[in-house]
């Protein structure tokens, strides 16, 4: 029986994760071909995304809770409510975008206040700008994506993700570097780049939803269903905000520990947005399996088939043990090869080398409380799973890291140190839950 959720899982899952994959490859071809620029363009793309990645985050957060409603009324057989849930959601997602893109965009003085080197802090102003208006396009495009893995139709945003890749490259080769004619913009190059790709890919994943067949029935009751209505709102956000805080505080705590390493030198940062950039690419199919599970959880809590969650929950908890397991051991044998695809400079490849291996050491960790988060949503379980990841990175994770990085003078090591405590301590506190929860139901 857990073999055959599994796989269920897993196919589900496929398409959400090239998916991912493909939308963190935009942020590591960025980096690598910004890297061929300086090592402090690399560290200034770095400050940029610690800065920005918790408000972004938090919009990611908010565009879930699309994903949960439209699976949960999907469970129920419920079309009409799909398409209210559909509406409702994407406007509090645009709300959200907007709000998000503001305070970048008005905060980003923060970046000269942060101790960070002053030529770095330079280069990353006007790329500031410009990723935090590409927010936009991008929460949106999530909250269309969400849409329709909730309706367990993931292959549509995967496509498109996909497709977005060499439009990226394209764009970049002739910014960054000025080819064809163009102006050689460098940073800002790579920043109009996601720019203009982010908003493509919106315009034609929302041509898509209103046109094709498949979707087109969620579309035909917008008379009836596509009003804004004050208690959907709340529902939704009973779900996005303390999702939104759950990421928000793995990605704020990962931020502040890239601000903290940036007050160090720019040579420990830049190795640092390697060896971040590398494990968040393999964390994508552990949010792609976490995300699948959540909504076939959900889909299942909507008919209260108890037994069938604690399968789908157990199975896919074994199968991120298992890929935990893998990505170590790649991380442990390719950790003095990835980051020659970043940089040249060799002391930023030695120091990424060595951040590689303690990646490795919480992949397991890292994709467990991932899938058990997802889990726990699923099951509409959200306010103490926040309570608990906050204790494991703000109480354990973060003070942990700044004690190995400046009491024992361990530096950016002693901060992943910290990663490895916080993310472990979380994997166990949300794993015990969702098997308490699903044991105390069934018994």
């Amino acid at each position: 029986m857990l073999r055959v959720e599994a796989g269920k899982t897993i196919k589900l899952a496929l398409p959400i994760i090239f998916g991912e994959l493909a939308q963190i490859a935009l942020h590591l071809i960025d980096a690598a071909m910004v890297g061929a620029v300086s090592y402090k363009h690399l560290a200034a793309a770095s400050l940029v995304m610690s800065v920005m990645n918790i408000p972004f985050v938090f919009g990611i957060g908010i565009t879930m809770a699309v994903s949960q409603m439209v699976s949960l009324a999907h469970g129920r057989r419920d079309g009409q409510q799909v398409s209210h849930y559909f509406y409702n959601g994407f406007w509090l997602c645009a709300v959200s975008a907007i709000i998000i893109s503001l305070g970048l965009e008005l905060g980003k003085g923060i970046l000269f206040h942060l101790k960070q080197d002053p030529e770095v802090a330079t280069l990353a102003v006007p790329f500031m700008q410009l990723m935090g208006w590409s927010v936009i396009p991008m929460i949106l495009f999530m909250a269309l994506k969400q849409f329709t893995d909730g309706l367990e139709y993931p292959r549509t945003a995967m496509i498109l993700s996909v497709a977005a890749l060499p439009l990226n490259v394209f764009i970049n080769w002739l910014l960054i570097f000025g080819n064809l004619g163009f102006p050689r913009l460098e940073l800002v190059g790579a920043g109009w780049g996601t720019l203009i790709t982010r908003t493509l890919i919106f315009i034609i994943m929302g041509i898509v939803i209103l046109r094709h067949k498949t979707f087109r029935k969620y579309v035909a009751v917008r008379a009836n269903q596509w009003k804004i209505k004050w208690n959907t709102m709340r529902e939704l956000l009973h779900i996005g905000v303390p999702s939104s805080m759950q990421i928000g505080m793995e990605a704020g705590a990962f931020a502040v520990s890239g601000i903290l390493i940036g007050t160090i030198n720019p040579v420990a940062q830049a190795a640092h947005q390697i060896a971040l950039s590398t494990a968040s690419f393999t964390f994508m199919a552990s949010m792609g399996l976490a995300q699948a599970g959540s909504i076939r959880t959900s889909n299942a809590f909507g008919s209260s088939n108890w037994p069938k969650i604690a399968t789908i929950g157990k199975s896919t908890l074994l199968v991120a043990l298992m890929y935990g397991v893998f990505c170590a051991i790649a991380f442990t044998v390719l950790r003095d090869i990835l980051p020659k695809g970043f940089t040249k400079d060799l002391p930023v490849i030695a120091m990424a080398a060595t951040l590689l291996l303690y990646a490795a050491i919480f992949q397991i960790s890292d994709s467990t409380q991932a899938i058990a988060a997802g889990l726990l949503r699923g099951i509409k379980d959200v306010k103490i799973p926040t309570m608990l990841v906050a204790i494991a990175y703000w109480i354990v994770g973060i003070p942990v890291g700044c004690l190995f990085a400046f009491t024992f003078k361990m530096g950016a090591v002693g901060i992943w140190l910290g990663f490895i405590s916080g993310l472990s301590l979380s994997a166990i506190f949300l794993t015990l839950r969702f098997l308490k929860l699903t044991g105390k139901r069934i018994g």
